[in-house]
């Protein structure tokens, strides 16, 4: 077996997390799953994201549509700050 994926309801029991969120999640494209020997799995490089989903979930009360809207603006604040240092990179190199 793989080190590097987590056993979806061992994350569920332990963090009492209702596995059908975490369907949802896949099918709303949020995250993804793995399925090996008809056991799911979520690779730990996106344990991170599944925490703040379900700290949005289930703390803040924000929908699947919601948590969708937030990640997507979020992405579009990384690429914009990208952006941003970039053209100040160029802007300091014709100082």
């Amino acid at each position: 077996m793989q080190t590097d994926l987590i056993i979806i309801k061992d994350y569920c029991n332990r963090c009492q997390v209702d596995p059908a969120f975490i369907v949802e999640l896949e099918e709303d494209g949020l995250i993804s799953i793995q399925v090996i020997d008809e056991e799911r799995y979520i690779p730990v490089s996106q344990l991170a994201e599944l925490e703040r989903y379900t700290h949005l979930y289930y703390d803040l009360s924000i929908n699947i549509a919601g948590i969708d809207a937030i990640q997507h603006m979020l992405k579009r604040i990384e690429n914009l700050q990208r952006e941003v240092r970039s053209l100040r990179n160029e802007l300091g190199f014709y100082r």
